[in-house]
């Protein structure tokens, strides 16, 4: 007879299976692509360990070059999936990323972090903080002839859109690294209270799935890390960049979320320049599934033509 502990609490057929007793099964596992030349897009991409002692580890992508001399812009970007599964060298980000570099001509930095719930938060946003130092800090050969670190963005999908906000705040708060722009792709935010156009059941996946992420959470679901806009939150006047991009699917049930940060963003005295990208008709990041549908390519130039500045 099974028992409570071994009970199903929450299922994700095509992602995961949580357990009561916190056990984790990841399903349906995209799989792990290795690093080099992508011959499609003449990106190249090597893997960097950070830390052997906990197993953080980035991987680089450097576009190919028309001109060796000219130094890059340099995107730190966090994968999404719930804080507990993928990784920067899965499939899922691998096939994003390597076209990404090559449209935007920039260094990528894509960070493997520790997953929940075998690592609850915030260790994946220390190791992000730590992986967003080191890129700062140019320690790669890579970054230190290719790469432009006065030009520094940041960028991630979901629960890593989510990551990109903690990491505006420790950013803003140590005064380093000076973060250009940060691209927020359909971001992972909550609340225990419904807002406008929040669907019901969004709201409880999210409260869900946070308390397997981050057990010790302040305030449950209204833990600042998940709900930015929560009494008591840190301002967003802090956040630590100049521009930002926050994108969502107008099917998505984080779409209403996303769009209430915006405009908390927009209407606060944050001193940097807010934008908003609504992809009609999409769900959840969209774009990853189905990069060559036409949404995912205006996305994509929106995405590219916000690092150029424009």
């Amino acid at each position: 007879m099974e028992s409570p502990a071994d009970e199903v609490a929450i299922e994700s057929p095509a992602h995961f299976r949580l357990y009561k007793s916190g056990r984790i099964e990841r399903l349906n596992r995209p799989p792990v692509l290795p690093a080099g030349l992508d011959e499609v897009t003449g990106v190249t991409s090597k893997d960097v360990v950070l830390d052997a002692e906990t197993g953080l580890s980035v991987r680089l992508y450097l576009p190919n070059l028309q001109d060796p001399s000219k130094k890059l812009p340099v995107l730190v970007y966090f994968h999404g999936g719930g804080f507990m599964i993928e990784s920067a060298g899965s499939a899922t980000y691998h096939t994003y990323v390597n076209p990404l570099a090559a449209a935007a001509g920039i260094l990528v930095v894509s960070v493997s972090y520790r997953l929940a719930p075998e690592h609850p938060l915030p260790a994946a946003y220390d190791d992000s903080w730590a992986a967003l130092q080191w890129t700062a800090s140019a320690q790669d050969e890579w970054i230190v002839e290719h790469g432009d670190v006065s030009r520094l963005f940041l960028a991630g999908d979901s629960a890593g859109a989510n990551i990109v906000h903690a990491m505006l705040l420790r950013a803003s708060g140590n005064g380093e690294p000076r973060v250009e722009g940060a691209i927020m792709l359909h971001p992972w935010f909550g609340g225990s209270k419904l807002i406008e156009g929040e669907p019901e059941v969004a709201a409880a996946i999210t409260a869900g799935l946070w308390a397997y992420a981050c057990p010790g959470a302040v305030g449950g679901v209204d833990d600042p890390w998940m709900n930015p806009l929560a009494p008591g939150a840190p301002a967003l006047e802090k956040l630590g960049c100049a521009r930002l991009l926050v994108c969502a699917g107008s099917k998505d049930g984080l779409c209403a979320r996303g769009r209430a940060y915006y405009e908390a963003v927009a209407g606060s005295a944050w001193p940097g320049s807010a934008a908003w990208l609504e992809s009609e008709g999409e769900e959840h990041v969209f774009f990853l599934p189905k990069p060559e549908c036409e949404n995912a390519k205006q996305l994509m130039d929106r995405v590219v033509a916000f690092i150029a500045g424009a």
